[in-house]
């Protein structure tokens, strides 16, 4: 079984970049993350900027290092 990870709601890796490469579902899938994890400004953030910038920065760390852009990290 896959190892689960801690990005779009500890789903598995391959999981993750396949809804990664979907904006509809990144931008979904990224904003609900950061308000599960309460980092209400980082949820905020990606509802303005996630269909875009964030989108592809989430992209690009899922496949390279196995987990999504945090902007905030607080």
């Amino acid at each position: 079984m896959a190892k689960k990870g801690k990005d779009y709601f500890g789903m598995p890796w391959l999981l993750s970049v396949i809804f990664a490469i979907i904006p509809v579902t990144s931008w979904i899938f990224g904003f609900c993350t950061r308000i599960k994890e309460g980092k209400i400004v980082a949820g905020i953030l990606r509802i303005f900027l996630g269909w875009n910038i964030i989108w592809l920065l989430d992209l690009l760390f899922i496949l390279f290092k196995k987990q999504i852009f945090r902007l905030i990290n607080c």
